[in-house]
């Protein structure tokens, strides 16, 4: 067999299914696109980690689009971040012109333009649907990573959330946030604390106020707040197509403590609820 015989068949073994799949495209070999070393992946496979990598201008977001538009196509909702808010494309038909049809030809593809069914999620409520959480939802932990709290002060918000789930204290968003620290480290509240959960400095407090404030300033605070955002919006189907769900993050990529944060409430809390069907 020759080298191309040989290429070809070990991409087929690796990459053919007869399960339903999603087409990522053809191997090259030399520099060449082979059309027949066709690379698939089986649906039931794409709860997987993959790594997309390459420099600006090989095709990264590309890639993203033609996964999750196949994906869709399939019934499967997606739910991708959006940084630079130009994933957001595949909601209209592009428009096909002579590279295009060059690089379907190569790949045995026909290209057809189509829109998908796509919503837009952010998390300033600018560029698209306010996603929220209230700040019990968030927990402590979370919370500290988006303070960037240091053991100690983390060690007093962890107190906070005791003292307002023993209570049954609402804490729903910032404001309600700093009238428990207030309440608890100046007001009638630090004798009451004092025995069964520690006292609170003045300086530790103020450092968190400080915090919480900042965050203000930086107009994201409204991402703690009612109603929270419910998970099962992300499973969403339009005529057989599943939803694609963009976050447009692109308003607050400089604050990647936050936002970063958020994601991994986010992930919690679909490994927490979604069914096992999904």
């Amino acid at each position: 067999m020759s080298k191309r015989d040989l290429f070809v068949a070990a991409i087929q073994k690796s990459y053919q299914t007869s399960q339903p799949s999603i087409h990522l495209g053809s191997a090259i070999l030399d520099g060449e696109i082979i059309t027949e070393a066709k690379v698939n992946l089986p649906l039931r496979m794409m709860n997987r980690h993959g790594l997309i990598a390459g420099a600006t201008g090989s095709g990264k977001t590309r890639t993203l689009q033609v996964l999750a538009e196949q994906l869709s196509a399939a019934g499967v909702p997606v739910f991708m971040s959006d940084i630079k808010g130009d994933l957001s494309g595949i909601a209209q038909p592009g428009k096909t012109n002579a590279a295009i049809d060059e690089r379907s030809q190569a790949l045995g593809t026909v290209f057809e333009a189509k829109g998908y069914p796509v919503e837009l999620y952010s998390l300033s409520g600018q560029k698209g649907a306010q996603m929220r959480a209230t700040i019990l939802e968030f927990g402590p932990i979370l919370l500290s990573k988006i303070f960037e709290l240091n053991d100690t002060q983390a060690g007093v918000l962890a107190i906070l959330f005791k003292y307002a789930d023993d209570k049954d204290l609402p804490m729903v968003d910032l404001f309600d946030l700093k009238k428990v620290l207030s309440y608890l480290s100046e007001g009638p509240g630090a004798a009451e604390i004092k025995a069964d959960y520690g006292t609170i400095s003045s300086s530790t407090a103020g450092t968190i106020l400080r915090k919480i404030v900042a965050l203000e300033q930086q107009g994201v605070g409204s991402i703690f707040g009612e109603k929270s955002f419910d998970i099962t919006d992300l499973i969403n189907r339009i005529d057989g197509q599943g939803v694609i769900s963009l976050l447009n993050i692109s308003d607050v990529q400089d604050k990647p403590a936050l936002f970063s944060t958020f994601m991994l409430s986010l992930l919690a809390e679909l490994y927490q609820k979604l069914p096992g069907s999904w």
